[in-house]
């Protein structure tokens, strides 16, 4: 069974090069990242060495490991004449890794473009990756359903993955501590698009399998008072998942025991989380075992 890390950021040389082109956010000057919502941040160049991550998935024991876009840069909300070139840059990339690493395609979602999502999935991809602001309620679904067509038609998974702190990619910096966006809108957008799928995207989408982000920001907890307070309907969607990132075993082992060991996948958002310093990446006996032995990673790819 393969041991697979859904969740990674890697930045080559064709999107860092992309980044450091512009001059309005998301834009790199020299290697600070400048965001709309955001403080300035200083990236760390090593963490995005490829050779050296390719030495840190070995250690981890992983097998694969899938790189996404940085959704919280905003790229996919920019106008298309904007977002093609990073775009453009992140799927060549992408195409260019080295083993173990894969990668999920990216898309704008301002401007829906399913020819141009079409061709990067042409290059191999996992599937595709959207904002979890740009799944926030019916319009966005209806916005994004012709992306979400065409994952159904190519039998590819989706990645829910939180968006910028603020809506949209404009806005006014965030007040508050450097840790604000990472616990609170991520963590909301998270909750929101795990209840906007099961409003809106089910209906749309009956064979869509699709894996949130940082356990959906821990929605699922949340089913015993949708019992009570939403549609009454308590079974839990087969092809629905979660990824770990950023959680522990408290988090990961409640969150299954509310879906099931073969709903949750694995992934760390690494460089900026990693694995529990624990053998076995410390999530918990169920976790683990999901991981190593049921393997929900062939389940959401359709491949189990």
């Amino acid at each position: 069974m393969p041991n697979v890390d859904v969740h990674q950021h890697l930045w080559g040389p064709a999107f860092v090069a992309a980044l450091r082109a512009r001059t309005a956010p998301p834009y790199l000057d020299g290697w600070i990242l400048h965001t709309a919502g955001e403080p300035p941040y200083e990236v760390s160049a090593t963490d995005h060495d490829i050779a050296r991550r390719a030495e840190l998935t070995a250690a981890d024991g992983l097998d694969r490991a899938l790189v996404s876009l940085s959704a919280p840069l905003g790229i996919e909300w920019l106008p298309t004449e904007e977002a093609r070139p990073l775009l453009d840059a992140h799927h060549e990339d992408a195409a260019a890794l080295p083993e173990p690493f894969g990668a999920w395609a990216a898309a704008t979602v301002r401007d829906i473009d399913s020819d141009a999502t079409a061709a990067a999935l042409d290059l191999g991809l996992a599937g595709l990756q959207l904002p979890a602001n740009s799944l926030a309620d019916a319009a966005g679904y209806a916005r994004c359903a012709p992306l979400l067509d065409l994952l159904e038609a190519r039998d590819l998974p989706l990645f829910v993955h939180p968006g910028p702190a603020l809506s949209g990619a404009s806005g006014s910096e965030l007040s508050g501590p450097g840790w604000w966006p990472a616990m609170v809108p991520y963590v909301q957008q998270m909750h929101a698009s795990w209840f906007a799928f099961r409003a809106f995207g089910r209906p749309r989408h009956p064979r869509l399998r699709v894996c949130f982000a940082l356990l959906a920001g821990l929605a699922p907890l949340h089913g015993e008072r949708f019992a009570a307070r939403g549609d009454g309907a308590d079974e839990v969607d087969r092809n629905v998942f979660v990824e770990t990132s950023s959680y522990g075993p408290r988090a990961v082992e409640a969150v299954v025991a509310a879906l099931g060991a073969e709903a949750v996948v694995q992934g760390t958002d690494r460089p900026y989380a990693g694995p529990p310093e624990r053998p076995g990446f410390g999530l918990g006996g169920a976790a683990e075992r999901a991981f190593r032995v049921d393997n929900p990673w062939r389940l959401l790819t359709g491949k189990g």
